[in-house]
Order: structure tokens, then sequence, then C-alpha cells
């Protein structure tokens, strides 16, 4: 059954005893102008000035959030947020939140989350550095829209709207900056409706709390980790190929390439690549296992894998490589007892028989370290109910 109330307007607040009166008017003018009912929630986030008497001067309910971060905010005021669509902003006064009523719209008429686009809209005077506006937030946006196949313009925008009953499939966790990118990427993953609205972006009213270095790379490295075909699959396949390629081209001793003679200096540097190569696949997938058993994170490929390799086929591959290292090692060691336990020599083919020695032990144990991972633990439901999250 919907609720009566139909919009909470969610505002952070960090200090902005200057603005936030001023935000939480517009808030309730954009309301007015929807025809809808509303509620403006101002979330202080430990401010040390009069922010939250402010707010609630001007009719806002204020909720406190101690736990400094942009993200610990709006995860309070988004859990306290009782209106079927929820609208997101500054208080700041950056954002035209008396124009939330287009945003409101697109949910009702079946978008789950709807963003501002201030590149799309119109940048007031110096209210985006430049350095933000030509090179942060292009490469950013540009990386989450390349790491998670998200089509947006603006990624970053802190004026956007979520219907409430998305919240729960969002399951959002960011406690900084990066709760931007998590919400994005999430509703992609998910299959979520997500579109975007031109917006005015205008100069902000008191001390910007951004940390222009810091904040980026929060963004940067939340999307590597969340993206492991970008950190761990794509480089672990091309490093664990070329190692491959180059130690059995190496095999037999020293090779001509290019008007060059590789010896074993490079065999050296090819099995360094593919034990590598080999570990960076496996984290990759020992994250991507793990997000998808205990998160619910669903990845396409690993969703089949999951489905259909089990601990037994890792054992058999990784017994497979020990196996042929140690015949490799075996034939070379009984060429050596045969000539008296002279020169040993074969250095070449001795590095290859050990190598896949080294990457079949990897194998073994790395499944049954997935093995491990996609045990569930009984009392896990019942303990992360008792939390207060919904088990994965």
């Amino acid at each position: 059954m919907s609720s009566p109330l139909q919009i909470s307007v969610v505002i952070p607040c960090l200090n902005e005893e200057e603005a936030v009166g001023a935000v939480v008017d517009q808030a309730w003018e954009g309301i007015r102008r929807s025809g809808r009912e509303g509620e403006v929630i101002v979330v202080d986030n430990d401010s040390s000035d009069r922010s939250a008497e402010v707010a609630a001067e001007h009719g806002a309910r204020v909720v406190r959030e101690p736990r400094r971060g942009y993200g610990s905010a709006y995860l309070a005021g988004l859990a306290d947020a009782g209106g079927d669509y929820v609208v997101m902003g500054d208080a700041d006064e950056t954002y035209p939140i008396q124009e939330l009523g287009p945003f409101v719209d697109r949910l009702e008429e079946g978008d789950d989350l709807v963003l501002g686009s201030r590149f799309q809209g119109q940048i007031h005077g110096d209210a985006m550095p430049w350095l933000n506006r030509r090179i942060g937030n292009p490469i950013l946006t540009g990386l989450l829209n390349l790491f998670f196949g998200v089509k947006v313009s603006d990624a970053h925008c802190g004026m956007r709207a979520v219907r409430r009953d998305a919240l729960r499939k969002l399951d959002l966790h960011s406690t900084g900056m990066e709760f931007a990118s998590e919400m994005v990427f999430k509703a992609y993953r998910r299959g979520l409706n997500v579109s975007e609205i031109p917006i005015d972006y205008f100069p902000r009213v008191g001390e910007s709390k951004l940390n222009r270095f810091g904040d980026a790379w929060r963004h940067a490295r939340f999307m590597l980790v969340y993206s492991p075909s970008w950190l761990y699959f794509l480089p672990g396949a091309v490093l664990l190929l070329l190692g491959l390629i180059g130690a059995l081209v190496l095999a037999t001793g020293p090779v001509d390439i290019f008007g060059r003679t590789w010896e074993i200096h490079t065999m050296l540097a090819c099995i360094a690549a593919t034990l590598v190569g080999a570990q960076v696949l496996q984290l990759g997938l020992f994250a991507r296992t793990y997000a998808l058993v205990h998160l619910n994170e669903h990845d396409p490929l690993i969703d089949r894998l999951h489905k259909r390799i089990r601990l037994e086929h890792g054992l058999v591959l990784g017994f497979g490589l020990v196996l042929a290292g140690l015949v490799i090692v075996g034939i070379i060691f009984g060429s050596w007892a045969a000539s008296g336990f002279g020169r040993l020599g074969h250095a070449h083919s001795t590095a290859l028989g050990f190598t896949l020695f080294g990457l079949g032990v990897q194998v073994v144990l790395g499944s049954f370290f997935l093995s491990l991972l996609t045990m569930r633990w009984p009392g896990a439901s019942s303990i992360q109910a008792s939390n207060g999250r919904p088990a994965a």
C-alpha cells in the first residue's frame, strides 16, 4: 500500500548555518510546486554551528548522525525517510532543489533513479573549479561508465531522486563521497531504470567540505575494488597469457627473436608473470565469489562458473599441472642421473617444470579456498537479521 507521504527531501548538512535555512525553504517550495505531500529531512552530520537549529526553525525534521561522512549522513536520512519518492540535495544552495518536480514525475512514470546532470545543464560562474569540471568529474564519470557499463554524463551530481522501494535493491553501504558512485553503478548492475535531467549548478554558500584529491581517490579506489574485471581479471589474464607463451617458447633453450637472443633471464621474467598473473586472477575470482555468495552481487560469468564448476574440477586441473611439472623435472633428473650426476644443464625446461608445479599448487589450494567461500554458515542469516540487515 502506498504511503500517504509522497516526497521525502533528504539533505545532509555539516556546518551549513549560512545556507541550510534557504535550502529547506527551497525544498518546501519544490514540494508545493509538485502538488504532492512531503517532508524535509536535514541530517546533521555532527555540525559545530547552529545548522540543526536553523534547519528546524525553517520546518525541517532534523536527524542526528554523529559519524562524519557524506554516505553516513545519507544512510541515516534514507533510513528515516517515509515518502514514496526520495529527493536528495546538498545544504549549500548549489542545486535548484525547488525544481524537484520533474525528478518526482520521472519516478512516478516508472524510473527508479533520476540523476541531475550539471554538464547537460548550466554551470554558473565559478560553481565548479576548472580542475573538477575539465578533469576530475569527466574522468571519474568516464571510469564509472567504462568499468560498469553505466551511461550517464554526471555520475557525481548531488541532486538526484530515487524510489524508496528501490533502496532495498541498491543495498547501499558506503560512508564517504563514494556513496554517489555506489548508488549509480548498483542501479545499473541491478537492472533499475536510470535517467538524467539537465539542471543548473550554482556557486556554493559557505566553505567547501570537499577534499579534491582525497575524495577523487576514494571514488577511484571504490570503483576498482568493485570492478574485478579491470582490477584483477584483465591484468591477471594478460600476465598469465604472456608468461605462459614466453615460458613455452623458451622451454627448450635460448631463442632468437627480433634480432636478439632471449635467454634464461627472460625465462625467469616469464615465470614471474605466469605466477603473478595466476595469483591476480585467483584474487579476482575470490572477490567475485564472495560478492556473489555473501553480498548478492551477481556477475554473469561468475554465476555460470558457480553453477558448473566444483571443487573437484579445480583439484583435477591443479593436480594435472603438478603432475606435468613433476614429469618434466623427473625426466631431467633421470637424464642427469644417467649421466653420472655431472653438469646438470636443462635450465629452461627445469624452470618450466617447476613453474607448472607451482601453478598447480596454487590452483589446488585456491580451489579449496573457493569451496570455503561458497559455504554458508547456518547462523549467518539470523545474525544479520539481528543487526537489522537482510541476509545475502
